[in-house]
């Protein structure tokens, strides 16, 4: 008589990873169980029903309050579900999007009307159509519109990108002789500045921190190109995680510009006027070349930030006053190179 009176619920039952819905009215969870266990092949010993949204296990008491047409997921013994987190890992973790996939995204764009969510929707859309793997101009025309036609790389013009921003700081020590009044003291930087273009030119601009075809050791990105910030100046890596892969599209090529090489110890607050100042009393044989290229040139002052994270205060750094002379020690070693050099040359 009970079972006469009792009502047969719909629901949309899933498979653990299909997509595919089914309407599905039964009973109770018992009838549910079996009937989906039939319709998606799945063994019905150890067989249990859970929410989609966030993984609740559905029981027998808990069955009868769920509203009509309730999505769930039917799961073998040992199988198990987090809520959409589950389908968001499983796209996380496709390599290849099918084209089908692209379409439905731009379909739900152009049909959505929240702004929020179409946003959301344009930023998955532009991952699906990621073309890092490509690199030649040929084989991606998209990316390279705007660009100099003598680049014919991705890493090519990447390179030239970063070895442009380093030549952006040498041109700001350069610029800095206009403001030294003393003759003497201008001839020292000269001479200073000199020897660190030199050892900039050497170092190719450090061009290799954008260009993903470097070493590992020498790159700022993964092999496949992706950049990841590094945080504000005070801190040892980004809160918020921001990343980038400017191999990936124009657009992204375009933001990435956007991104700073952030100088820890500030270049014109604090380094370049450390310099001039150690320059007052001292020669340019006395400076230590290296401390100064460290700071204004390479990864042990530079760090990749985004926009966001970029703070332009005062960082309220100096500069180490231990490393800013040659010590005679170092003297001693840098004469014994000389020596040797000209030994070799002989």
């Amino acid at each position: 008589m009970s079972r006469l009176l009792k009502k047969s619920k719909p629901v949309k039952l899933r498979g653990h990873s299909g997509d595919r819905k089914y309407g599905i009215a039964s009973e109770d969870v018992k009838e549910l169980i079996k009937k989906g266990c039939k319709l998606l092949q799945l063994p019905l010993s150890g067989a249990h029903v859970c929410l989609y949204e966030d993984g609740t296990i559905v029981t027998e008491e808990f069955f009868p309050t769920l509203p009509d047409n309730c999505e769930l997921v039917l799961l073998s013994r040992d199988q198990t579900w987090s809520g959409v987190v589950c389908d968001i890992g499983r796209l996380l973790n496709t390599d290849r999007h099918t084209d089908g996939l692209i379409e439905a995204a731009k379909g739900l764009i152009s049909d959505e009307k929240s702004f929020k969510r179409r946003k959301v929707l344009t930023d998955l859309l532009q991952n699906l159509e990621d073309r890092s793997d490509l690199e030649s101009r040929e084989e991606d025309e998209d990316w390279f519109t705007g660009v100099d036609v003598r680049f014919k790389t991705k890493s090519a013009y990447m390179k030239y990108n970063c070895e442009s921003r380093i030549r952006g700081y040498m041109k700001e020590v350069d610029n800095a002789t206009n403001g030294i009044q003393k003759a003497k003291v201008k001839a020292e930087f000269l001479k200073t500045s000199k020897c660190l273009g030199e050892m900039l030119k050497n170092d190719k601009y450090n061009g290799k921190y954008f260009d993903r075809t470097e070493k590992e050791s020498g790159r700022l990105c993964t092999k496949e190109g992706w950049f990841t910030c590094q945080g504000s100046f005070e801190q040892k890596l980004c809160h918020s995680l921001h990343s980038i892969n400017p191999y990936g599209s124009r657009e992204s090529r375009i933001v990435f510009s956007t991104w700073n090489l952030d100088h820890r110890i500030e270049k014109k607050r604090t380094i370049i006027p450390a310099l001039l100042e150690a320059l007052q009393t001292r020669k340019t044989t006395d400076i230590n070349l290296n401390y100064f290229y460290q700071m204004l040139f390479t990864r042990e002052n530079l760090k990749l930030v985004h926009i966001v994270c970029h703070k332009k205060g005062v960082h309220n750094l100096t500069c180490d006053t231990k490393k800013m002379f040659r010590t005679s020690k170092n003297a001693r070693k840098a004469k014994g190179d000389t020596k040797g050099k000209k030994k070799r040359l002989t």
